[in-house]
């Protein structure tokens, strides 16, 4: 029995000093909050469509928000959340996936700024703009230093240009999902500016909920390949819309 109790404690010991000492893995997501005004989009209920209140709106707050399917997963922890971060970002959330020492920094978006939303996801994807959040005495690098950056929300790219410092800063490499209607056609000229790798984006219509970018960040995390990412993506999108696998993977693409 004492062995048996000392090989479980040594177990259990090496995982925590695993974790430990794992390479940190960071994620930055920008959503760009749903705004029946401002946004050329097709209305939904008010409340859901409220782009300058985070309370309830469709990308962030509701069922399949970024920051409550997060919250309601089991696999991530909610570590802090922070109101008015700046005059375009109304509210941050940091997470923590529980198995891995990886965190997810999700920025919500005033709808009306939806396209500072658009530059400040793609310069990030080029490297720039590191932003430094400090928990537990270490600091963790989001922006442009992130390993993985994600945009949610409508593709503004169908009304407006945008123009910024797409010039990658490095070498680094960089993973990018783009979750928005058509987002490969759009910013596909913008994307091969910035040099990150396209992991996820779409071909057509769709509904940018967390559940699709929850599914793709799983792979993500245990290091699949693209493809294998993909199909992640994929299976998620049919499990939540009923719309067949076949339509999902014609969909949900990777790479160019």
């Amino acid at each position: 029995m004492k062995t048996r109790f000392l090989y479980v404690f040594c177990f259990a010991s090496f995982i925590g000093f695993s974790q430990q000492n794992e390479s940190i893995k960071t994620i930055h997501i920008f959503v760009a909050l749903c705004d029946n005004v401002n946004q050329g989009i097709v209305p939904v209920p008010s409340k859901l469509g409220n782009g300058q209140d985070v309370k309830g709106n469709l990308y962030w707050s509701a069922l399949y928000g970024v920051k409550t399917h997060f919250k309601n997963s089991k696999d991530w922890t909610l570590i802090s959340s922070k109101k008015n971060i700046s005059n375009h970002i109304l509210e941050r959330v940091l997470f923590k996936h529980k198995m891995t020492n990886t965190y997810l920094l999700a920025d919500a978006y005033d709808g009306k700024y939806i396209k500072q939303t658009t530059i400040d996801f793609l310069e990030a994807s080029a490297g720039r703009n590191t932003i430094n959040v400090t928990h537990k005495e270490q600091v963790l690098k989001f922006g442009g230093d992130a390993k993985l950056l994600a945009y949610i929300g409508h593709d503004g790219l169908m009304e407006f240009n945008v123009e910024g410092q797409f010039k990658p800063l490095n070498n680094n490499n960089r993973d990018a999902i783009i979750l928005a209607c058509v987002s490969k056609d759009y910013f596909k000229p913008y994307i091969e500016k910035t040099k990150a790798n396209p992991l996820v984006w779409t071909t057509g219509l769709m509904a940018p909920e967390a559940y699709t970018l929850k599914w793709a960040i799983d792979g993500w995390i245990l290091n699949e390949t693209d493809l294998q990412i993909r199909e992640r993506a994929a299976k998620a999108y049919n499990h939540y819309q009923k719309c067949g696998i076949k339509g999902a993977r014609n969909l949900l693409v990777t790479g160019y």
